[in-house]
């Protein structure tokens, strides 16, 4: 076997490896020594491939999300140039964004549950080191798509669609990582409610029922604030009465 491909085996072999421990065991419980032995590789390949634990983390990352945020620009593009010119529906932006990576748990050769389990994992308690490697990898596609949704909801104020988008993320962000709380406060695991055994089932429910979660929480009226509320509750309220009448495909 030429060596370029024998690296390259070697090299995909860790990221696998690497992903698996770091979405069951965290970046902090998850040791190198736990990836080589899993791996069957020696600590010099890995420090030959990644140089660290940190850049470990942050191309088994960088693998998936190439893949997810150019797909979500292709989808953006292409719904784009079907509105010719026209704002998107509000529903559309959130399925181009977020249901593009809820696909994800339904195609293992994509990370599949595992992959968004561990995201999900880390976006809700980053490390600086792969928070700054987060806002260089989501720049571009979290600027497209917030204009999309600035034009889609020309009524709305814009600092409310941003905290829109933040609480959003947040929610996708605890969906998909499957953490034992849920465990600690109603007595049921994900696997108890979600009725599925397959992970690709499990994946396709999951965005069923939380897409329309999502726009729900996108298309609520604006809290009532004492100093603005009667010039922006209003604005909104017809939004919302719009987009209320909208069906996520």
């Amino acid at each position: 076997m030429p060596d370029n491909k024998l690296n390259l085996d070697t090299r995909e072999r860790i990221l696998d490896v690497a992903e698996r421990q770091f979405m069951a065991h965290g970046f902090e419980g998850t040791s190198m020594r736990m990836i080589t032995s899993m791996a069957e590789v020696n600590l010099a390949a890995i420090n030959y491939h990644f140089g660290s634990k940190e850049s470990l983390l942050c191309e088994v990352f960088r693998r998936r999300l190439k893949w997810l945020n150019g797909e979500r620009l292709v989808v953006l593009d292409g719904l784009e140039k079907q509105a010719n010119g026209a704002p998107l529906k509000p529903s559309q932006v959130l399925e181009a964004f977020f249901g593009t990576l809820l696909r994800i748990g339904e195609d293992e050769s994509l990370g599949g549950m595992t992959f968004l389990r561990l995201l999900g994992r880390t976006l809700t308690d980053p490390a600086e080191f792969i928070r700054a490697f987060f806002a260089k990898e989501y720049a571009e596609v979290i600027e497209r798509y917030k204009q999309a949704l600035y034009r889609a909801l020309p009524d709305v104020p814009k600092a409310e669609i941003v905290w829109r988008l933040h609480f959003m993320l947040g929610a996708m962000s605890y969906a998909i990582a499957g953490t034992d709380i849920l465990h600690v406060i109603t007595g049921f695991g994900i696997a108890d409610i979600s009725g599925a055994e397959d992970n690709r089932i499990e994946a396709k429910k999951l965005s069923e029922r939380l897409m329309p979660f999502l726009l729900g929480g996108l298309r609520a009226p604006l809290p009532q604030f004492s100093d603005s509320s009667d010039q922006q509750q209003e604005p909104l309220a017809r939004t919302a009465r719009n987009i209320s009448q909208e069906n996520i495909q």
